[in-house]
């Protein structure tokens, strides 16, 4: 969803927008599929490895039984959502990460560098693991109520702890457009077979109906 310091921006600049749900995602924790250890991890536990400052080095620095090797991090580049989304949900403050990890703004690079390290750890959207899972493997994260690992129920529920909703924001001056009117129409209209195409997760039928009459009655906020 849209920042409240993105909400503040627009109203300075008299912006007033849309907000449309378009789909869930579900942020998923990865090792490659030659890591014979790793099953699932506590959001705590991701939070010690991730967070500023951390003195996760070894994978025995977060289980005693785990091997005695270094643990190699994967994730999002600093300008991204997944990024920001990842910071405030698991450390607990958007932006606030360690610094010593590979990151990528291309979920590719990030999908070629896990899936070619025993003892790499990372982070993207499921979409990325569903297009490589024969090469990696999803880490169920307990977020306190038992290890959970992502699917398309588990994200549509929002019983994963990592289950995001994912939106488009329109201006109400391009929304006076005929041809922005046209392509949101559209969108909406596909978006249940596109985002599953892309690896995304529909959000239910009627949903989409709803949505799209929010945007015919142009109902802002």
């Amino acid at each position: 969803p849209i920042k409240a310091v993105e909400v503040e921006k627009a109203a300075q600049h008299g912006i007033h927008y849309i907000e449309l749900p378009v789909a869930y995602d579900g942020l998923s924790v990865m090792v490659s599929s030659k890591n014979d250890f790793v099953t699932s991890l506590t959001v705590e536990e991701l939070k010690r490895i991730w967070e500023p400052g951390s003195s996760v080095r070894q994978w025995s620095d977060i289980r005693k039984q785990w091997p005695k090797r270094a643990i190699r991090l994967y994730g999002p580049g600093t300008d991204s959502g997944t990024f920001d989304y990842f910071t405030e949900r698991i450390v607990g403050k958007e932006k606030a990460s360690r610094p010593d990890y590979t990151a990528s703004e291309d979920d590719n690079v990030l999908v070629q560098g896990i899936a070619g390290d025993r003892d790499a750890l990372g982070y993207f959207g499921y979409a990325y693991y569903e297009e490589n899972k024969d090469r990696l493997k999803l880490v169920a994260i307990d977020g306190g109520k038992g290890a959970i690992s992502p699917s398309a129920k588990t994200i549509e529920d929002a019983t994963y702890p990592l289950a995001r909703p994912i939106f488009i924001y329109v201006s109400l001056k391009a929304a006076q457009q005929p041809e922005i009117s046209e392509f949101v129409r559209f969108y909406l209209s596909n978006a249940k077979r596109l985002v599953a195409e892309v690896g995304y997760i529909p959000l239910p039928e009627e949903v989409y109906g709803l949505v799209l009459s929010r945007f015919e009655k142009r109902k802002t906020g």
